[in-house]
């Protein structure tokens, strides 16, 4: 069973927090979701929506479809009746003569007056917008009230009882007037696991793996890890800084790691770009510097608010010069949170930048997930431990045949630390020498990414053998090419999911390939350039015949991919 639910209306009218409270009680009754959001970069006014997908088997991405519109201001119903299924629901407060529509169900709701009547104020709509819900959907009233004790327990008893009020007001509504079961789901067990978005997820890696410092400038779509982290700093003693800009927020990083806590930064592309300077600066220091760059379209400003995956070239050549870094396209929150936790320790370990590259839609995306076993992912330090160790004479850039020269924290070693940003010698001093900045380049750049081949998170893919097409996707398109390679009929169509993109895994992606020999191979991309087509080519020799490409600043959906693959390579 399978029912998408889209809550539509202005933004400041609650659509947030309807849709959360609603995928906690979703995964509260043991039914699996994937929420998404589209919204305008306004505070009030236009047109934003939630969209949750409710099945009885895992979902990793959104539908075309609507089963219920819940249209809380007219425009909603004018916007989004023409993805409404002719078995639909349209739920309104509103008279909807002027709709032309004539194959939509509706049931108008008294939204307003309810909320009027259970608090005084129409502050209270979503909550009787969540009764509704609850109603139509045959939820238990009792457990929703618990998750609306979660949410408005803090702003007070009197606030949290008018919010149950309304709560119980809509769901009554509903019962008494709308007697329907075609949207009957009920409850199946009780949910394990948390409901969590990307950026959310991000921010869980990063507390567990010991960030300490955090420092960025608002940039959506990347606010909400800072916002995420901010939650969590008190409990765990991590100092968040809201910077003046982006060239401030990484400097202050990098000071930070200098100083031997683990930090972090994050930020869109227009403040990634800013960022450079301060990238190169880390590599030629070499200090440890963990990045999140949460895309959104470009160029200049764009949508600031939507997804887009068009900043692959700019982090693998991002600072000037040439240096080691390691980049992750998480797919799926649970990837976020591992490979956050790995960001952290493949940056200190061998001294180097390593970027998380993020988009709107996995930052924004709510599914509930189990994360994986903290226990089992590392968090080892890497620096010279004991303090007040006598090590004389200390170089800080010693040249070693592993590549890598120790790291000693300020004040942790009896002696002292030189560090600078031009050519240095193993001491730290400024140097021109020839023979010195070959050797510094090369342990820099050339040993460490002969060391990070060996570090490499490997590919995810399905079963290649006898595949006609094989998809090639990296960080949030995971989740629709798996769906919708299992759901093309007629058609064997496999996919292969880049969770590391730099350095990028020549031999694994060969060594996949090599089960579907006669396949056609297909890059999938949220950019208009094929990026990661001229990429794979680039690396491993492997053309890829074709490209799926969308760059209008909204996600793939598994409807929208099955209906282009059928459309272009059933008559190969």
């Amino acid at each position: 069973m399978e029912i998408t639910v889209r809550i539509a209306g202005e933004a400041g009218q609650g659509i947030q927090s309807i849709g959360r409270i609603i995928c906690r009680a979703i995964k509260r009754h043991g039914w699996n979701l994937f929420a998404d959001q589209d919204y305008m970069s306004r505070i009030r006014g236009g047109n934003n929506s939630f969209r949750i997908r409710i099945s009885d088997t895992p979902c990793l991405a959104p539908r075309e479809k609507t089963d219920i519109l819940i249209a809380l201001n007219r425009e909603s119903v004018a916007i989004h009746e023409g993805t409404v299924r002719k078995k639909g629901l349209i739920v309104a407060d509103e008279a909807t003569d002027d709709v032309t529509a004539t194959t939509l169900r509706y049931f108008n709701v008294p939204i307003g007056a309810l909320a009027k009547a259970s608090g005084g104020k129409s502050l209270y709509e979503n909550s009787v917008v969540c009764g509704v819900i609850t109603g139509l959907l045959h939820l238990d009233p009792d457990a929703v009230v618990n998750v609306l004790k979660d949410m408005f327990g803090k702003k007070g008893e009197e606030t949290g009882d008018k919010n149950i009020t309304a709560f119980r007001e809509g769901n009554r509504y509903t019962r008494d007037n709308y007697f329907s079961d075609a949207f009957h789901l009920g409850r199946r067990q009780y949910g394990d696991g948390i409901v969590i978005n990307g950026n959310e997820a991000v921010a869980l890696g990063a507390v567990h793996a010991g960030c300490k410092f955090y420092s960025a400038y608002p940039m959506s779509p990347s606010t909400g890890i800072m916002a995420s982290i901010a939650r969590f700093a008190k409990r765990f003693g991590i100092v968040v800084e809201q910077a003046e800009d982006e060239i401030a927020a990484i400097n202050m990083v990098i000071g930070a790691s200098y100083a031997g806590v683990r930090a972090m930064t994050g930020t869109s592309g227009g403040g990634f770009a800013l960022m450079g300077e301060g990238v190169s600066l880390a590599a030629m220091t070499e200090t440890p510097l963990v990045v999140v760059d949460v895309q959104r379209p470009a160029p200049a400003t764009g949508f600031p608010t939507r997804t887009e995956q068009a900043d692959l070239d700019l982090l693998i050549h991002a600072g000037h010069g040439e240096f080691a870094r390691v980049i992750y396209a998480p797919g799926t929150a649970e990837e976020a949170f591992s490979l956050t936790v790995k960001a952290f320790d493949i940056a200190e370990k061998y001294q180097i930048p390593v970027f998380i590259m993020s988009d709107q839609h996995l930052a924004d995306s709510y599914r509930n997930v189990t994360l994986p076993d903290v226990g089992a992912l590392s968090r080892q330090r890497h620096v010279i431990p004991t303090n007040g160790q006598s090590v004389h004479p200390y170089k800080r850039y010693a040249l070693t045949g592993s590549g890598i020269s120790p790291r000693a924290v300020p004040s942790w070693i009896d002696d002292v630390i030189y560090a600078d940003s031009d050519e240095h010698t193993e001491e730290g001093h400024i140097t021109e020498d020839a023979r010195i900045r070959t050797l510094m380049v090369q342990k820099r750049f050339t040993m460490r990414m002969n060391l990070l081949s060996k570090e490499m998170t490997p590919p995810s893919a399905s079963s290649l053998s006898r595949t006609e097409i094989v998809l090639v996707g990296f960080g949030s398109t995971c989740g629709v090419m798996q769906e919708a390679c299992g759901s093309v009929s007629g058609m064997n169509v496999g996919y292969i999911h880049l969770p590391q993109v730099w350095p990028f895994p020549a031999e694994e992606v060969r060594t996949l390939l090599e089960d579907a020999p006669e396949a056609k191979i297909v890059s999938f991309e949220n950019n208009a350039a094929g990026q990661l087509a001229r990429l794979l080519r680039r690396e491993t020799g492997i053309a890829c015949c074709d490209s799926i490409l969308k760059y209008d600043g909204r996600p793939f959906t598994v409807d929208e991919v099955v209906a282009t693959v059928k459309e272009r390579y059933s008559s190969l």
